[in-house]
């Protein structure tokens, strides 16, 4: 076998070390110092013996893992190998060790693992957090069985990574299947193992077995707390979130740390609790924690949302080096309140853009409809990651769409190897804000049969559709589906299709009986909408006592008078329109001025 080190032409062959020799070479691999050890190695006569030889080679095949140096560790394994060191569990831990943290390719480790003579907990949790490292958590619960199985009982580190792979499966009844096992095993007040359990909850949309779980814990440590505000805002419980942050301060006396911070920041901004951010910001001032990227990222989120924009922005430049994740969070911000150019000024400053700052970008795109640029931000995603993601192309779906480019954003749709249920509400959206009812329905239902459950923006696009299509009969199906089979309680948005839909079709007093028996009866939008078919309809009896309920519900409204007038004109009771437009004088309500905009090659 050739040597480790070139400059040598001996070989591992076996040898006896001198006790001094051997305290060397672990001394040298306690201070990382691989190549002196190797070096004392070789020099070792070739017809001399070991002592300790499966603990000297576990020592320097950790030493290569320490080091990074995975071709000296493969060399050693191959000597391993050759003197039937490999069933040695300290050696054999070793390699998996090795290959498990330096090898790029994880079917190796994993023949590695399956070449273990003796494997024991520590073998089996490496593999288990293996599999979840590149993606296969599935896998990592049937080794987990596996282990079970052969009656190797699971440490805390197991349990863990167990628990890990349920939070990225979504598998909650998995998830309390390890709870249980977690609680036989005498591990239910490990605060490591606690807040893995919690954070499954929190992030399998059960809050509250999360909160269940940490009044369980006789003395929950910071981590703990910081698990559980997390596992609230995750859910969008954020005055939960808040409560158990004060709680922290004020009954606990417990001093949050950075990420704490992060997420009850995250929980105003979400809340739009603009004063309580200004305190938590105070408090993080006064507990010394400053110049942290996370916590001003967060910050930044907070201002932003909360519509501070220029608090967000004097927060962002006062950071000394700021990365994506605040680019992110300040382009947010101004995409939030609707200054989209600042948005695309601000991204052409950007040197690392990640897939954040391009969604947020192409956002921005979609809200000023400005298809070129739109294409300028798609090549620049091209050519900087090149590999496709389903967030970015739903959002170039979406994009397209809002831009009047309907065929260009269904080509992408088609050439797309992963869609989610955003990328299909994206297109079914598109086809009915572009007039193409037949095409969104259709889309929905190809949904439908690929086994995709819709959601209440789902129903939204296909109601839009069915309105543009002038096909009632499938629309009330749709309404009727949406809360028997789906259980979604329709909302404003909803119903404002059906108005539409019914006032279309000339259906005014089904229109005005479904506003009347909904919880939305006043609500003004959707009387505005029934209003707006009211003036093409030649019931103006329905149209006037639309217009009148109009007007007691928002008297300042220009709409209401400016649609009722209209329905007077259309059927030539011009008295009672210019009546109606004297009366809008009086009570000195102006009428909202029209806009539009192109987009202009310079």
């Amino acid at each position: 076998m050739n040597l480790l080190i070139r400059r040598h032409h001996g070989s591992f062959a076996p040898f006896k070390l001198q006790p001094t020799i051997e305290r060397d070479i672990k001394s040298l691999c306690k201070n990382d110092l691989l190549f002196d050890a190797i070096h004392l190695l070789n020099s070792i006569p070739s017809h001399k013996n070991f002592t300790q030889k499966p603990i000297l080679y576990a020592t320097l095949l950790q030493t290569c893992t320490k080091c990074q140096s995975f071709n000296h560790g493969l060399q050693l394994h191959s000597h391993v190998i050759k003197t039937g060191l490999e069933t040695d569990r300290f050696v054999g831990n070793s390699l998996l060790a090795l290959y498990f943290k330096l090898s790029s390719d994880f079917i190796e480790t994993q023949r590695v693992f399956d070449g273990l003579y003796f494997k024991d907990v520590v073998s089996w949790t490496s593999m288990i957090s293996g599999f979840i490292r590149v993606g296969k958590p599935r896998c990592s619960l049937d080794l987990f069985k596996g282990m079970l199985g052969l009656g190797v009982e699971p440490n805390g580190f197991t349990l863990s990574s167990v628990i890990k792979a349920c939070s990225e499966l979504g598998d909650v009844n998995q998830g309390r299947v390890c709870h249980a096992i977690v609680f036989r095993l005498g591990f239910d007040n490990n605060h490591v193992i606690a807040s893995s359990l919690i954070d499954m909850y929190g992030r399998n949309y059960t809050p509250y077995d999360a909160r269940n779980l940490f009044d369980e814990l006789l003395e929950p440590d910071p981590i703990c707390w910081t698990t559980v505000i997390s596992a609230f805002t995750k859910n969008d419980l954020f005055e939960e979130a808040l409560g158990f942050f004060l709680s922290i301060l004020r009954k606990h006396k417990m001093s949050p740390d950075s990420y704490t911070f992060g997420t009850i920041l995250s929980a105003c901004a979400n809340l739009g609790r603009l004063k309580q951010g200004k305190e938590i910001h105070s408090k993080l001032i006064t507990s010394g924690i400053q110049d942290n990227v996370v916590v001003d990222s967060s910050l930044i989120d907070m201002y932003g949302k909360c519509g501070s924009l220029n608090e967000s922005r004097q927060m962002f430049d006062r950071m000394s080096k700021p990365n994506s994740v605040s680019w992110c969070a300040l382009l947010n911000g101004y995409c939030q309140k609707g200054d989209f150019d600042t948005v695309i000024n601000l991204f052409r400053e950007i040197k690392e853009v990640d897939l954040y700052s391009f969604g947020t970008l192409i956002r921005a795109c979609a809200g000023l409809a400005s298809v070129r640029q739109g294409k300028e931000v798609h090549c620049q995603y091209l050519r900087k990651h090149g590999c496709r993601y389903v967030i970015i192309e739903s959002a170039l779906v979406d994009l397209y769409a809002k831009c009047g480019s309907i065929d260009f954003a269904y080509k992408l749709f088609k050439q797309m190897e992963v869609r989610n249920l955003i990328t299909w509400n994206s297109i079914i959206s598109g086809f009915a804000q572009n007039g193409r009812g037949l095409d969104a329905i259709q889309m929905f239902n190809d949904m439908m049969n690929e086994g995709m459950k819709p959601d209440g923006i789902s129903f939204i696009g296909v109601l839009s559709g069915c309105s543009h299509a002038g096909l009632v009969d499938e629309g009330r199906e749709y309404f009727m589906i949406m809360k028997k089979k789906y259980g979604i309680e329709g909302d404003v948005a909803h119903y404002s299709c059906m108005v539409d839909m019914l006032g279309r079709a000339g259906l005014i007093e089904e229109a005005e009986s479904l506003i009347m028996e909904s919880r939305f009866e006043d609500d003004k939008s959707l009387w505005t909408t029934l209003l707006g078919a009211c003036s093409t309809s030649s019931d103006f009896i329905v149209a006037e006592r639309v217009g009148k309920k109009m007007m007691e519900l928002d008297p300042d409204y220009h709409l209401s008078y400016v649609l009722l007038s209209n329905v007077y004109r259309a059927i030539g009771r011009w008295s009672e329109s210019d009546k109606i437009i004297g009366v809008m004088k009086e009570r000195g309500i102006q009428k909202t001025l029209g806009k539009s905009w192109i987009d202009i090659d310079v």
